[in-house]
């Protein structure tokens, strides 16, 4: 089969059209035709700083960790999926666990679910990291109705589905941003857009809630995090992606407020709980058919031969919405 690899790590390293042994299914797997890839930040975190990072593959590197696609074999012990069922999934290109750009992938059927029935392949494929990491840093920190979350980068990957969950669980969800394109996207999903470049944290928090948000899910983190502890209530919770940090948690303590750290590729890399993933992903696929959730794909299409230009034009910032790399148009 076609695949693009990566023979060395570093921010020029070129991805390289290359045939490859089609892989075999095995037990508790499918082997999958791959429509669809998505492009995450950590994709690119992987191939810009290789060996630097402890769970980057070795070279030749097959990256890539969302798909979606058509389930060509099942393995033995397998339960649920058939041979011709539309799936997506996160399930490899990191440590040992082959990637997804390529034409198949042998996917373990645990990190697996149904496509939603309303989505195309292209935009299915956009959806699972960053779906599993909103769904997952929502209901650590407890989310339920009638409560009030902040979700700082609420226009972003992660962000502009945390706000759709927040909204589905029956909370108030507040976003912040800058600009009118941030803007139009929090305020298209039902919720009140901050711009935190014009109001202050303090600010914001005393006109939008009685002494702080219940919830904040802080996708920014690193220095965000200060901003995060300042905007939560007493007793509250934050949930954050980025906390490769040093910080003073002095006034996390004096709120007595919990720090739920969400780091999605856990069960990937250790082989821990998959089946987890695989029944989140199930369940967005039940909100995603009631019509709650829905990914923003960027415009920009390319080829699975163009996956360098797709890496690119993600690190350029200029990306409205996830990028996808398509194997097959629909």
């Amino acid at each position: 089969m076609k695949a693009m690899l990566l023979n060395s790590y570093g921010e020029n390293a070129a991805f390289t059209a290359t045939e490859i042994d089609k892989p075999t299914v095995k037990a508790n797997h499918v082997l999958v035709k791959i429509a669809a890839s998505s492009v995450n930040t950590i994709d690119t975190m992987i191939k810009n700083m290789g060996n630097d990072l402890p769970l980057s593959p070795a070279t030749p590197a097959l990256l890539g960790m969302d798909f979606s696609g058509i389930v060509e074999a099942v393995g033995d012990g397998v339960e649920g999926f058939n041979v011709g069922d539309e799936v997506y999934g996160c399930a490899g290109g990191l440590a040992d666990l082959p990637g997804t750009l390529a034409e198949y992938i042998v996917a373990d059927s645990n990190l697996v679910a149904h496509k939603p029935k309303g989505l195309t392949m292209r935009e299915t494929a956009a959806l699972p990291l960053v779906a599993i990491t909103a769904y997952e840093g929502l209901t650590r920190a407890g989310v339920k109705a009638g409560q009030k979350v902040l979700v700082h980068g609420g226009s972003g990957g992660v962000g502009h589905l945390a706000v759709q969950l927040a909204k589905y669980f029956g909370a108030e969800v507040f976003a912040t941003g800058t600009g009118e394109n941030q803007k139009a996207i929090v305020e298209k999903f039902g919720a009140t857009f901050i711009d935190f470049k014009t109001e202050k944290v303090a600010d914001y928090t005393a006109k939008y809630t009685d002494g702080g948000f219940d919830v904040v899910f802080d996708t920014v983190g690193g220095p965000n995090l200060t901003n995060s502890i300042e905007a939560v209530a007493l007793n509250g919770h934050i949930s954050t992606t980025v906390s490769l940090c040093e910080l003073d948690l002095t006034p996390l303590h004096f709120k007595g407020a919990t720090l739920h750290v969400v780091f999605m590729l856990i069960p990937m890399l250790h082989n821990f709980k998959r089946d987890v993933h695989g029944n989140v992903l199930e369940r967005l696929v039940e909100i995603s058919n009631e019509g709650h959730l829905t990914p923003i794909v960027d415009e920009n299409s390319f080829s699975l031969e163009q996956v360098g230009d797709a890496y690119a034009h993600l690190q350029s910032g200029k990306a409205i919405g996830k990028i996808v790399v398509e194997n097959e148009i629909e």
